[in-house]
């Protein structure tokens, strides 16, 4: 299954390293946290990836159009008036991804509408291109594919300023609304399952994702939550992003599920 990833905003409450790069492309343990993300699909073996990119969309391009050069041991011949490249192994992992230039200002439910083509007529997952998560991507499909509703989306309960979720005993859920202070609800961390019906309930650039498209499947009663026990955690401001370098270097990151050696200096 194709893997969406939201990765076009501004990334203002990090404009420390934001002003540079897009937020997702901001490393942790020497590698974009988006990366990270992209990992994390591909240990379950989804590895087909549709990034939507915006704000400095040039610089994720230019970084995946150097991986396979950057992970790999090359000789470069320029002997006889050469100009040969010789590729003795590679460190790069065996994934397609699409980088898409879905607008400058472009919402995040416009971002979405914009690769629709590269989707097609099929279910595919959809994350935030910002924060890190230990669930278990294949139970969260296999959850979706046993209710038949449009959407899935991954809840946690942790102490957040984000928009959090009534949901029902039989996980769907209810309606939206802003956190409150010491409010222990859960939170919509995305990791979402969305069926290809999702399109038509996108109608302009201007369309806020998680506003009229989620609210209106809530309304239908198209809308369930995975409930998550476990690790999510965003990246949205250099404390954050610290944090997870810690968790990196210490060897605790609980989003890490494959083998690499992690920069010592953090």
């Amino acid at each position: 299954m194709k893997v969406v990833l939201l990765a076009g905003g501004f990334g203002s409450r990090i404009s420390e390293e934001s002003q540079f790069k897009p937020k997702p492309m901001i490393e942790i343990g020497g590698m974009p946290i988006l990366w990270h993300i992209m990992k994390e699909y591909a240990h379950y073996g989804h590895r087909e990836f549709i990034i939507c990119a915006g704000y400095r969309q040039e610089y994720i391009k230019e970084w995946f159009a150097n991986y396979f050069l950057h992970n790999s041991d090359v000789t470069f011949d320029y002997r006889d008036n050469k100009n040969d490249m010789t590729v003795h192994c590679s460190n790069c992992e065996p994934w397609k991804v699409t980088v898409v230039d879905t607008g400058y200002n472009t919402m995040t439910g416009g971002r979405i509408k914009r690769i629709q083509k590269y989707v097609g007529d099929e279910p595919f997952f959809m994350t935030y291109g910002d924060g890190v998560c230990d669930v278990d991507i294949n139970k969260l499909l296999e959850f979706h594919k046993s209710h038949g509703k449009i959407a899935t989306l991954t809840a946690v309960k942790l102490a957040q300023d984000k928009g959090i979720l009534n949901i029902g005993g039989d996980y769907a859920v209810k309606s939206f609304r802003e956190k409150n202070i010491g409010d222990g609800a859960p939170i919509n961390a995305g990791y979402m399952v969305l069926e290809p019906e999702i399109f038509d309930y996108i109608d302009s650039d201007d369309c806020v994702f998680e506003r009229g498209p989620l609210e209106k499947l809530v309304e239908k009663g198209e809308l369930m939550s995975y409930i998550h026990k476990g690790f999510w955690q965003c990246m949205d401001n250099v404390r954050e992003k610290v944090m997870l370098e810690k968790l990196l270097a210490a060897n605790a990151a609980p989003w890490k599920k494959w083998e690499r050696e992690v920069p010592k200096e953090y």
